[in-house]
């Protein structure tokens, strides 16, 4: 078994290269173990292709389908090889935003039985007994109902999975040495906001402070950014492997909210879970390996 492994835990296809597409190019490229687990197909999402239009959920409904296509060609550019769906592929369907009908779907993710889900997620850690977890905030970063759910699903998980006690049918148990949640530190929020404005273009409209975008995370709350700048080439191109929910121009990508944001070659997170380990080079003392720390 590869000494390093790294289990990502996200709600649907394009969630993970928009966080960590640099981050597992690069753990890919050195020899690590890096695994995905998608928790839905992401069934609701807005289509940006005008052609395929009718896949959407209000119509033929296949865009689930499309974007399991969509998810294999982003990580064949990544190098991600170890791909997985929370109890099968459509086994929890994405939930939409709260107050939609597709929040009401008996078979939303938002509505899974979190027991059920969590047993999944266990089975799934047993057998690749990961060093380093990495998933969202309590919040879903801003607060879609999968990404919280998944959030849940991925703690839990990790808890139920080093509990001797715990379903031992599920394979032996597993202790986590570091969980991570994604974030975005305001610096670099506010430099991406400023490379916007030089480019003519705008993240939030009339915002010009990064402390006023809620999922903001000062930086004192960060503890590892990944230098992943030499995979930027294939995080592009996982990004472009989503052409019904990512528009990449240059530099910057939007998804159907039409906000520009900076592809980021530099990924950053906060550790909930673990011993920060040794600070890399850079200004901040965050650390520069999700692993740091850990035996070799």
């Amino acid at each position: 078994m590869t000494s390093r492994r790294l289990l990502l835990v996200h709600a649907h296809p394009d969630d993970e290269t928009i966080n960590n597409g640099a981050t597992m190019a690069r753990y890919v490229a050195e020899g690590a173990s890096v695994t995905l687990l998608t928790c839905t197909l992401g069934e609701e999402g807005e289509i940006l292709v005008p052609e395929l239009e009718q896949l959407a959920a209000g119509q033929a409904d296949q865009l689930g389908g499309y974007r399991i296509w969509e998810l294999r060609g982003a990580m064949d550019a990544l190098g991600v090889t170890d791909v997985r769906f929370l109890g099968g592929p459509g086994r929890y369907r994405d939930s939409g935003m709260i107050g939609t009908p597709a929040n009401e779907h008996p078979r939303a993710f938002w509505n899974a039985d979190l027991d059920e889900a969590v047993a999944h997620a266990v089975a799934v850690v047993r057998e690749i007994r990961p060093q380093v977890v990495v998933t969202y905030d309590e919040n879903g970063g801003y607060g879609h109902p999968d990404h919280i759910q998944a959030h849940r699903v991925a703690m839990a998980a990790v808890d139920a999975a080093a509990d001797p006690a715990y379903r031992p049918d599920l394979g032996k148990a597993w202790t986590t040495a570091k969980v991570y949640w994604c974030c975005v530190p305001r610096s670099v929020l506010q430099l991406g906001i400023d490379a916007l404005a030089e480019a003519g273009e705008s993240f939030f409209e009339g915002v010009t402070d990064a402390g006023d975008i809620p999922f903001a995370v000062e930086d004192d709350e960060v503890a590892a950014a990944v230098d992943g700048r030499g995979f930027v080439s294939q995080k592009d191109a996982a990004m472009r492997a989503y052409p019904t929910q990512i528009k990449v121009d240059g530099p910057f990508f939007a998804l159907s909210n039409n906000l520009g944001q900076e592809v980021l070659g530099t990924e950053y997170y906060r550790l909930v879970r673990g011993e920060r380990g040794p600070a890399g080079g850079g200004p901040h003392g965050w650390e520069d390996d999700l692993f740091a720390g850990l035996p070799g």
